[in-house]
């Protein structure tokens, strides 16, 4: 990676990384090999102030080569926004950093290895990845859920735009998110009707302000703008959206399918190598996807049409028995036209099983489209000459062109022979129509327009409301299974101590045994090591009751008892002092061999 910086505004230098992984502990130290005079900056929540400072407040004995100077001037000069670590301070011995780089911001690169973690350089920013028992012990902390975004319901289309997120990126943004140390796990959902940042944090206040600040550099937008756009949820709430979205309970059509899959790939790219899950929101979203689930295959919220092509598709099938005396699946079907809605028409009969479709169009090209688009269905193309001759030999035809003016109506039914009574079904989805309002007067011809199928539409989306109560029900139930298991993870400090505890009387009890032991030269290594294993085994057995106890309590109060119970029994809270009472290693044992 090769890194040009310039200095005191006249020095210029290049120098390329000789490997892809930098700490910061490596460079940061020794620019006063290089430079004349240093700015003092100080991190605060949202900027930098510099400050002329003297060299001395870089300690005397650091040193180091000029090219790792480069390096982390490069760092600096990177005009990328960014928090400063408090770590810096404590590396450099004093409250400030100093350089003589005019510097405006603090590079994500600068920031996110201020307290020596690694971070990848090439494709964006990204952080060292914790091994499974830190991102354990951080869950134990009380990482607390939160969600930021926009979404159609509330958000201009413009502000949307600005801030959507290409799928193949996901990963990359959430590693910038996370690299200042403000938020610990993120993964981002970026679709074209919601822009959602979920994030994990001890701290509330700088996680969201972090957020905050991203968006405000991604976008160019002002903080009063976003804020006039964006919804900020936390803890119980932010866990319960999620549950909606996953469930399609928040989408603009309720019950779509889309957005399962969508939150699975998030779910996905949150666990990768480069993801941000973290324990904690990589769990949330797998809880997530499992509810969404579990809500279509045991409600019927994705049951009925709700969009106009396949309204379209259900109103024939339904009616075709009625006007047409024959079963959907035997009629022979034509589409005039062939742009997006007859291309969801073409989708919607495929899904039904329908293998031959006729369709007339002005010109070639779009219809071949659909037919290397559906090679499964048998596809017909006529133009526009042979529309008649279509019309005449099929049962239903749907119209879907951009046309002005009526592509068939009474007249040229009757011109065209088709007034003899025999069975003919016209389903007009085109706005303007396509379909004259008197054909449905010629005998043997049902017309069907938009209205017609906006009441199939509505009917069906009434439906889905009813079932949202029970879809609500049973996210209920997920969301509550999450927040259970995420209270769980607070017994765990508890657990370890009580563990440790344990092990401490363990060990002392058997150092005095073995010692006595071994003095018997009957006893073998293998013996005392059979010893060794019976305390472990008396000891594992013993704490076994109060860890289930501790894991099985069912409410937040419950567990917080159990917790407060457990340590006072066990006088957690006495710390170190505990083991050095009766039998410890300063007791009477101890003073008996001055």
């Amino acid at each position: 990676m090769q890194f040009e910086v310039k200095t005191n505004g006249t020095r210029f230098c290049r120098y390329a990384a000789p490997r892809n992984r930098l700490f910061f502990s490596d460079c940061v130290p020794f620019l006063k090999d290089m430079l004349p005079f240093s700015t003092l900056m100080r991190a605060k929540k949202y900027s930098c102030d510099m400050i002329q400072s003297p060299i001395e407040y870089i300690p005397s004995k650091m040193r180091f080569s000029s090219a790792l100077a480069l390096l982390a001037i490069s760092a600096l000069v990177t005009e990328v926004s960014a928090f400063q670590s408090p770590s810096l301070a404590s590396q450099l011995g004093v409250n400030s950093f100093s350089s003589s780089v005019g510097v405006r911001t603090i590079s994500p690169l600068m920031a996110a290895t201020m307290d020596d973690t690694g971070i990848e350089m090439g494709n964006g920013v990204g952080r060292r990845k914790k091994s499974k028992k830190e991102r354990l012990e951080l869950a134990s902390k009380g990482l607390q859920v939160h969600v930021i975004g926009l979404s159609i319901h509330h958000a201009q289309v413009d502000v949307r735009e600005k801030l959507a997120i290409p799928e193949a990126e996901w990963n990359n943004q959430s590693n910038i998110i996370c690299s200042t140390g403000q938020v610990e796990e993120a993964a981002i959902l970026s679709t074209c009707n919601r822009f959602e940042i979920y994030f994990a944090a001890s701290d509330a206040h700088e996680a969201n302000a972090r957020v905050m600040e991203y968006l405000q550099e991604r976008s160019g937008l002002s903080m009063s703008v976003l804020r006039r756009n964006i919804f900020m949820l936390q803890g119980d709430d932010a866990v319960w959206h999620l549950m909606r979205v996953a469930g399609g309970l928040d989408s603009l059509v309720v019950g779509e399918g889309q957005i399962l899959s969508q939150v699975r790939q998030c779910h996905l790219h949150s666990i990768e190598e480069d993801g941000c899950g973290g324990k904690v929101l990589s769990r949330l979203l797998n809880n997530a996807v499992a509810a969404g689930k579990r809500v279509r295959s045991e409600t019927n919220i994705s049951k009925g049409s709700v969009s106009i092509s396949s309204a379209a598709v259900e109103l024939s099938e339904a009616m075709s028995m009625k006007d047409l005396n024959l079963p959907f699946s035997e009629a022979r079907l034509a589409v005039i036209g062939a742009g997006t809605m007859t291309r969801l028409l073409v989708t919607h009969l495929a899904s039904r099983g329908l293998e031959r479709i006729a369709i007339v169009n002005r010109s070639m090209a779009r219809p071949k489209e659909l037919q290397e688009q559906f090679p499964d269905v048998d596809i017909e193309i006529a133009l526009v000459d042979d529309l008649w001759d279509v019309v005449g030999r099929s049962d239903i035809v749907y119209t879907a062109t951009s046309s002005t003016d009526y592509v068939i109506d009474d007249v040229l039914l009757k011109q065209n022979g088709l007034d003899s009574g025999r069975p003919l079904m016209l389903v007009d989805i085109a706005v303007p129509r396509n379909v004259g309002p008197d054909s449905g007067k010629i005998a043997g011809v049902t017309a069907y327009n938009v209205d017609d199928l906006k009441a199939v539409v509505a009917k069906n989306t009434a439906m889905r409301q009813r079932e949202m109560i029970e879809a609500e029900n049973l996210l209920r139930e997920e969301a509550d299974s999450f927040i259970g298991w995420r209270e769980s993870l607070s017994a765990i400090p508890t657990i370890n101590q009580l563990q440790e505890r344990a092990n401490m009387f363990r060990q002392e009890e058997l150092k005095k045994c073995t010692r006595k032991l071994s003095q018997n030269d009957n006893f073998t290594e293998k013996e005392l090591e059979a010893v060794e294993r019976l305390s472990r085994g008396i000891v594992n057995k013993m704490l076994h009751g109060p860890m289930a106890h501790l894991r099985r309590a069912e409410s937040v109060e419950g567990k917080q008892a159990a917790l407060k119970e457990l340590s006072s029994m066990f006088r957690l809270e006495d710390g170190e002092t505990a083991g050095r009472g009766r039998g410890g290693a300063r007791g009477r044992g101890g003073r008996r061999r001055r």
